[in-house]
C-alpha cells in the first residue's frame, strides 16, 4: 500500500527536453542532485533499438560529470516492470532518466503498473527526486501526449492522434520536435479539441524544468510554444465530418525563450 499524499504539490522536480543535443541538460540535471552519491537510473523503455548501447552512451556522460552511480534500469518484451528487483531500484532512484525513441512504448508498459504507481508517489512525496527525460520520454510525461499527425495534414479533422501519457503532468498534452517537424498544426487541433488541456510544444535543445512550485521555466536555446484554448470563441469541430479543415477563433498562443516561466495552474506567463 502506498502512502497518501501529504503536500498539496509535488515535492519533486520535472524536467522535459524537446529532443536534439542533451549533453547541456544532463549537465543542469547534475546540478540538481548529489552527484558523488546520487542513485541514477537511465529507462530505455522507448529505445527499441539497441537500448543497452543508448543507456552506456548517457552513463559515459554522467561518469564525465563527476556522477558515478548510474544503472540502466529495462522495462521492455523480456524485463517485465513489476519485476521485484525492477522495483526495488526504482525505489532508491535519485533520479530516472527516460531516453527518446517510441513513446507509446513507455504507456504500453507502465500504464497500469506497480512500477507506475511507486514512480508518481516518488514525484509527490520524495523532495530531491528527479524525473527527466528527452522527446519521447519528455512527451509522455504529460497527462495526454499526441502520437500522429503530420504537417498541414493535421489540420484536417481526424488526422491526428492523442493518447493518454504517464499522468505526471495533469492538463497538459505534450509535444516535442516541434519547431524542427512543424507540428504547429497537430497542437492547435488537439486544444481545440480538448479545450480544457493546455498544449505545450518542445522544440529540440529545449525544455522546461518543473519545481514544486508549479512553475514551468524554460532552458534551452530555441522556443517553447505553448497553445491556450480555453478562451476560444468559435470552433467548427462539432459535428464536423473526418477529412474536413478545422477552425478556431481567439487561440491564445505563446513563444517562450530561456528564463521565462508558465504557471501551470493558473495558465499565466511570467515573464
Amino acid at each position: 500500500m502506498l502512502p497518501s499524499s501529504s503536500v498539496a504539490g509535488p515535492r519533486g522536480t520535472l524536467v522535459m527536453l524537446g529532443g536534439g543535443d542533451d549533453d547541456p541538460m544532463l549537465a543542469m540535471l547534475a546540478g540538481l542532485i548529489p552527484g558523488q552519491s546520487a542513485i541514477i537510473e537511465v529507462l530505455t523503455t522507448a529505445t527499441r533499438r539497441q537500448p543497452a548501447r543508448t543507456a552506456a552512451a548517457y552513463a559515459h556522460a554522467w561518469h564525465q560529470l563527476d556522477c558515478p552511480h548510474v544503472r540502466h534500469l529495462r522495462v521492455d518484451e523480456l524485463h517485465p516492470a513489476d519485476d521485484p528487483a525492477t522495483l526495488a531500484r526504482l525505489r532508491k532512484a535519485t533520479l530516472i532518466f527516460m531516453s527518446g525513441g517510441d513513446q507509446e512504448r513507455l504507456t504500453d508498459f507502465l500504464l497500469g503498473t506497480e512500477f507506475l504507481a511507486i514512480l508518481k508517489d516518488k514525484y509527490q512525496n520524495e523532495t530531491g527526486f528527479v524525473l527527466a527525460g528527452t522527446s519521447a520520454g519528455a512527451s509522455a510525461m504529460a497527462e495526454f501526449m499526441l502520437v500522429y499527425g503530420h504537417g498541414w495534414r493535421s489540420l484536417k479533422r481526424g488526422n491526428i492522434d492523442v493518447k493518454p501519457g504517464l499522468g505526471l503532468l495533469p492538463g497538459v498534452v505534450l509535444d516535442q520536435h516541434f519547431a524542427e517537424r512543424g507540428r504547429y498544426p497537430r497542437l492547435m487541433h488537439a486544444v481545440l479539441t480538448q479545450p480544457d488541456l493546455l498544449g505545450v510544444g518542445l522544440s529540440e535543445e529545449t525544455g522546461i524544468i518543473i519545481s514544486p512550485d508549479r512553475l514551468a521555466q524554460v532552458f534551452g536555446d530555441e522556443v517553447v510554444v505553448v497553445v491556450d484554448a480555453t478562451q476560444v470563441t468559435h470552433s467548427n469541430l462539432t459535428d464536423l465530418p473526418d477529412g474536413q479543415m478545422i477552425s478556431g477563433h481567439g487561440l491564445c498562443l505563446h513563444l517562450l525563450v530561456a528564463g521565462q516561466q508558465l504557471n501551470l495552474a493558473s495558465r499565466e506567463v511570467i515573464k
